[in-house]
């Protein structure tokens, strides 16, 4: 068998793997294999197909890396629920302004963040576990 389809088939294998993972780094990884697979067939030989495959997983993981750090720092993990109205259920200790609020259906814990206001509507300002942490006014 021809060394590229070598490369082929590791790229198959890692780009599968990926889709059951979601990382985006095996992703990567195929990408990478695939130019190896692209210069063996050219009929390079295999250091310069090792070469390259291995400069582009390291700049690819590199991207990949900074691209996720970017995401979280700039959207927070679970940035869809912010901004998200919430009802006031009942209050757990009112003087620390824990409460437990009706969102998607479902009782959860919230921690009031400023002041607490006099209405029962709320809005999410961000998450930390499974405590809401909520305003009375939209961010």
């Amino acid at each position: 068998m021809d060394s590229y389809l070598y490369w082929i088939l590791t790229a198959i294998g890692l780009v599968i793997v990926e889709l059951l993972t979601g990382t985006f780094f095996l992703l990567v990884l195929g990408i990478a294999a695939t130019g190896g697979a692209a210069l063996a067939y050219l009929g390079y030989p295999l250091g310069a197909q090792a070469g390259f495959a291995t400069v582009i997983a390291v700049l690819g993981v590199f991207w990949v890396s900074r691209y996720r750090a970017k995401v979280s720092k700039d959207t927070g993990i679970n940035a869809i629920d912010v901004g998200h109205r919430v009802t006031l259920d009942s209050w757990i200790n009112e003087a620390e302004g824990l409460a437990r609020v009706r969102y998607r259906g479902t009782l959860w814990d919230a921690k009031v963040v400023g002041e607490r206001g006099s209405g029962t509507t709320f809005y999410i300002r961000g998450v930390d576990g499974s405590t809401l942490h909520i305003a009375p006014e939209r961010a």
